[in-house]
């Protein structure tokens, strides 16, 4: 009870997103959709850091996370489909 008498209702908000974000990337099972679920998580986790006043990690949370974890992902999983399909091509040849 004195925990949620300390917080800001705005804080309380950010924290219930986090906390519901983070189930939702851990159980989505599409690598694609997971990087695409990760970078709106990340989001949010980037709104708690500007809630709590620190502005620091936000931005490089904003960076890492929405810009550059799903490109790497994104690369990944393109990568890896393109070598499915190769042996594919070889066969019609």
């Amino acid at each position: 009870m004195i925990v949620c008498s300390t917080l800001v209702p705005l804080q309380a908000v950010v924290f219930a997103l986090v906390a519901l974000g983070a189930p939702l990337v851990v159980l989505t099972r599409d690598p694609l959709r997971q990087a695409l679920v990760n970078g709106i998580y990340g989001v949010t986790l980037v709104l708690l850091f500007v809630v709590l006043e620190a502005p620091d990690p936000a931005l490089s949370m904003l960076v890492v996370s929405g810009i550059a974890y799903p490109l790497v992902i994104l690369a990944a999983v393109a990568r890896v489909r393109g070598e499915r399909r190769r042996p594919e091509e070889t066969k019609d040849e």
